[in-house]
């Protein structure tokens, strides 16, 4: 990458290139080059609304109920959920590039940690990608959904907002939901998938807490309170909360006691 690259312009090509490995080989050389001072936040048109992100023709993307759930018995049931999570993963590259390109204005730290955020997800990427080949499948081969993104164009209006309800709600709740598939693959022997969903876990705690770090910042310029502006924001985006919670993840990913109690109170009487 050429000496004074703009930042966000290199992570708009990025955050828009369709195939994963081209996508991926950009993320890390936009940090390389980021990390060598290369890559600089310099002034440029206002940042565009974004419909649909690079992302390759398929996954066919269906509605969250048009998914089908298979058991994890079989190789194609293990393969439904490693791709499931392989998008998630995905996607948060995409979502980490879009938090770089679109949100001015802010402290160098805050641009390195979502460009790592993005060669970690990257990274994860490549290793449901080859859970995948193992089990003779690919990155497409079931249908996946679309909220994530939905999620990005619901908060492209404040770095607040998408901090407070991706990271520290989508993003968190990949904390809460993977010991239980740690778990349900531990039955069935999936010791390789084990390992990449071990590995994945402790790396999204880092994330979630750059959420955080970045949530509390800009509260701190705004002069919100960053406990009550969180619930605010989850009762106000309607927030889907539901157990379970990995209280101990979350208190590393920067919860606090009340903000947690907070976040479980508003679980509707029908899901505790």
């Amino acid at each position: 990458m050429p000496v004074s690259l703009n930042l966000f312009t290199a992570a708009y090509d990025a955050l828009m290139l369709s195939d994963p490995a081209t996508k991926i080989a950009q993320v890390r050389a936009l940090h390389v080059a980021f990390q060598a001072g290369h890559a600089v936040p310099a002034p440029v048109e206002a940042p565009v609304a974004i419909d649909s992100p690079g992302r390759p023709v398929r996954p066919l993307l269906v509605a969250p109920r048009e998914l089908a759930h298979r058991g994890l018995g079989t190789a194609e049931g293990r393969a439904a959920l490693i791709h499931a999570v392989a998008h998630i993963e995905f996607n948060a590259i995409n979502l980490a590039l879009d938090a770089v390109y679109r949100f001015r204005d802010l402290p160098h730290d805050y641009y390195a940690d979502w460009l790592q955020v993005a060669v970690d997800e990257a990274r994860h990427f490549e290793l449901l990608q080859a859970r995948l080949a193992d089990l003779g499948h690919g990155y497409g081969d079931f249908p996946a959904h679309n909220g994530l993104w939905e999620a990005a164009q619901r908060t492209a209006h404040d770095c607040v907002t998408r901090m407070a309800l991706v990271p520290r709600v989508l993003e968190a709740r990949g904390l809460d939901v993977t010991p239980g598939m740690i778990g349900r693959l531990r039955d069935v022997g999936d010791h390789a998938t084990i390992a990449v969903l071990e590995l994945i876990l402790a790396e999204e705690v880092a994330h979630v807490a750059a959420g955080t770090r970045w949530f509390r910042h800009g509260c701190e310029r705004a002069g919100l309170d960053p406990e009550l502006t969180f619930l605010d924001l989850l009762r106000r985006y309607e927030a889907a909360i539901r157990p379970p919670f990995n209280r101990e993840a979350r208190a590393l990913a920067g919860f606090s006691e009340a903000e947690q109690a907070g976040v479980e109170a508003l679980v509707p009487s029908r899901d505790r």
